[in-house]
Parts: structure tokens; C-alpha cells; sequence
């Protein structure tokens, strides 16, 4: 396993790569191994995300997780940078129950690179699966303009 860190305003964020393609996004890990193309490509990326440069990441990302928490993690994708769903939206388009959806929000092993920070409850904010919990699913929102939710 590669992995490498990047300093940002949410501390030390740590990549991991593996068989060329991005795994998990961990807080506070340690560097490890070969520092390969592909964690210096989303290292740049994750940083221009943090200075306010990049509005989507494109990177070979292969997360671990169930057909159908892939199907979650690919509707994550597609929410736009400052946007958000409800755990119903993406339920309603999968046609499923929205508790499996938000269970597999709670499961995405790349946050941030994979926005579940964008997904939300119809009457709250809902969970988060990164550090910090809610708190650090706020200061992403906030980082991304998503104010009106906030308020």
C-alpha cells in the first residue's frame, strides 16, 4: 500500500493507492511506500480543492464497497461542487429506502474526494464519515459556498 499525506485546513489528510487507482482518504495517517504518479496527481488535486482551484476531482478512484454502495458512491459523484442532495433524492433515484443510502454514505471510504459531505438529511445535516464527524461535513459545506443550507 502507498500512501501520502497532504497538509490541509482539516490537518494532515493521508492518500492511499493501490493497483494505480485512489482506496481511501484517511485523517491523520502517515506516509507509506512508493509516492507513485497517481498519489502525486490527487495530492496536487486534493490541495487545489482546498485553495478553492478545483471544482471536480478526476482521479481512478476504486473504492471498496457493495454494488449498491457503488451505485451510492456514483451518485455522491455527481453532485456538483457548493450543491447538495438528500439521502431521499438518491434513494428516490435508486429506488430504494433512504436509511441504506445514508448507511452507505456512512461506508465511502474516500471522503471528500468522494463528496458524501454533499449528501444531507431532509430535516439536518445527517452523518458524516470523515474525522471530525458533522462538524467537519459544516466546514466542507461552508468551504464549497453551500451557505444556504446553513443558515
Amino acid at each position: 500500500m502507498n500512501a501520502c499525506t497532504v497538509d490541509t485546513t482539516m490537518g494532515p489528510l493521508a492518500l492511499v493507492e493501490e493497483d494505480g487507482h485512489i482506496t481511501k482518504l484517511l485523517w491523520h495517517a502517515a506516509e507509506s511506500g512508493e509516492r507513485t504518479p497517481v498519489l502525486e496527481t490527487a495530492a496536487e488535486q486534493l490541495k487545489a480543492y482546498f485553495d478553492g482551484d478545483l471544482e471536480t476531482f478526476d482521479l481512478p478512484l476504486a473504492p471498496a464497497g457493495t454494488d449498491f454502495q457503488q451505485q451510492v458512491y456514483a451518485a455522491m459523484l455527481a453532485i456538483p461542487r457548493g450543491e447538495t442532495r438528500t439521502y431521499g433524492d438518491i434513494a428516490n433515484d435508486l429506488g430504494v429506502a433512504a436509511q441504506p443510502v445514508g448507511q452507505a454514505c456512512g461506508s465511502n471510504p474516500i471522503p471528500i474526494i468522494i463528496p458524501c459531505h454533499r449528501v444531507v438529511g431532509s430535516d439536518g445535516l445527517g452523518g458524516f464519515s470523515g474525522c471530525g464527524g458533522v462538524e467537519t461535513k459544516v466546514q466542507l459545506l461552508q468551504h464549497e459556498g453551500a451557505y444556504s443550507l446553513l443558515l
